[in-house]
């Protein structure tokens, strides 16, 4: 996969140099989205570097910083049951804990932008790497539940700034190929939260049966993940070919400077807002999933591994759809079908999960995967909602962190439903009510139309 994408990247950029534009003092025109390169000596070699070793591992760092962004989630989730009697938690606690992720993400996540611009984005995913890396091994042995509660804060603020700036990097180093960095991100992404929702249970049984162990295990990955950013700690440009622009004024052509562009207003939006929105209600489903079904399936009946097993069905949708929604997104003028199809999965999976929980057990988990891949999807939009990188980083940040703020209550009402109604009617219902506006806002923040517009209206 990495090598056809670093073969795509010397193809294009050989179009890219081939193809000039006389009328604007030697500078290249890019693809629509890529915007121009200066004709500048040493600028060949440098593209030429990229085209190689840096770009594919800057696919590889992509890659496995993406399979980090929820194990630290679903490895918890599978244990919750056993975490819950350690720690001694109440369900209402247990249902603090699993909106901790969401929180973190609006707290931390806004200041991801500001982050980047000052240390560059390459920067900041390696940190964020070290911190979950950190987090994840301190949690299981911290003592008592604020221990266990700032310890997993500590790792979701590294998966938080990274949520943000997959995005970003994606539209600044891969402009031409959105879709398919976007799916080659979210497919690694679900295979991570799949393969700690499924692995979780036998992992803890294979390390003496403590959920301690189980749960530090998954610190190995995001050590791993940190290698390939180190070489990007240090370099804040793009690639020649592919570093997104905008022309530049007369008057800073000659002298070589770059033209600041102020920052959106946008809150202006009603896109903005709309995908904002989507995002908060497809982050409470995930999350509510990640966090409470598990739980729902061994309540019915099922066996702890089995549970796990329905849980990692329900995340492993997400390896090839998430692949292949963003491309078949970039291609549509409205994104609003695919919302619908979504939604209508997601209805039909909390039906089954009410009425028949055990006996159709398997096939919820299916559609409820295929409704899961609304998140792809949102981050999808993002990078096609806004045309400049500026522009995604803003409305990357605005829509995330909006969105997990919506989404904090969610995981915690399940929670106190669960607790003072003593079963999952409640708590499946809630779930059901939240998906009918997830798509009226998702078929608006599909419409085919950029932020940069509506915020200079």
């Amino acid at each position: 996969m990495m090598g056809l994408m670093a073969s795509d990247e010397t193809r294009t950029e050989t179009r890219t140099e081939t193809r000039t534009d006389t009328g604007t003092e030697g500078r290249t025109q890019g693809r629509a989205g890529g915007g121009g390169v200066s004709e500048v000596p040493g600028e060949a070699s440098a593209t030429r570097a990229w085209t190689t070793w840096t770009t594919r591992l800057l696919i590889l760092g992509i890659v496995l910083a993406a399979v980090n962004l929820r194990p630290a989630i679903t490895s918890l989730g599978a244990l919750l049951e056993e975490v819950r009697d350690g720690l001694g938690m109440s369900g209402s606690v247990a249902g603090l804990l699993t909106s901790v992720p969401p929180l973190c993400f609006a707290v931390f996540g806004v200041t991801a932008p500001r982050l980047a611009r000052r240390f560059g984005p390459g920067a900041v995913v390696c940190a964020g790497m070290v911190a979950i890396t950190a987090g994840l091994l301190i949690r299981p042995y911290a003592g008592g539940t604020g221990g266990f509660l700032a310890a997993t804060a500590l790792a979701l603020m590294g998966i938080a700034v990274s949520n943000v700036l997959m995005p970003v990097i994606v539209k600044r180093y891969f402009p031409d190929r959105v879709g398919s960095m976007t799916g080659l991100y979210s497919m690694a992404l679900a295979f991570g939260t799949s393969v700690a929702a499924a692995a979780t249970v036998p992992l803890t049984g294979a390390l003496g049966g403590h959920w301690q162990p189980g749960l530090a295990v998954w610190a190995v990955l995001p050590a791993l993940a940190v290698l390939p950013w180190i070489p990007f700690v240090r370099n804040r440009k793009a690639p020649a070919s592919t570093a997104p622009s905008t022309p530049l004024p007369e008057g800073e052509r000659s002298a070589g400077k770059p033209a600041e562009q102020p920052p959106l207003r946008i809150t202006r939006s009603r896109t903005a807002w709309a995908l904002a929105v989507f995002f908060g209600l497809q982050a409470t489903a995930a999350y509510i999933t990640m966090g409470w079904m598990a739980q729902i399936f061994r309540d019915s009946g099922v066996s702890a591994g089995t549970a796990g097993l329905l849980l990692a069905v329900i995340m492993v949708m997400g390896v090839p759809l998430a692949f292949v929604i963003p491309r078949v997104a970039t291609r549509l003028p409205h994104q609003g079908p695919i919302v619908v199809v979504l939604g209508v999965c997601g209805l039909a999976g909390y039906a089954g999960l009410y009425f028949a929980p055990v006996g159709g057990a398997w096939a919820w988990a299916l559609l409820l995967g295929v409704s899961n891949c609304a998140f792809p999807l949102a981050l999808t939009m993002v990078g096609m909602r806004a045309r400049t990188g500026a522009g995604v980083a803003q409305l990357s940040a605005f829509a995330q962190s909006t969105g997990y703020l919506i989404s904090i209550p969610g995981p915690l009402l399940v929670g106190v439903l669960y607790q003072h109604s003593g079963g999952w009617g409640l708590p499946i219902a809630l779930m059901s009510a939240l998906m009918v506006p997830q798509i009226v806002v998702g078929v608006l923040a599909g419409r085919d139309r950029t932020v940069e517009d509506e915020a200079a209206r």
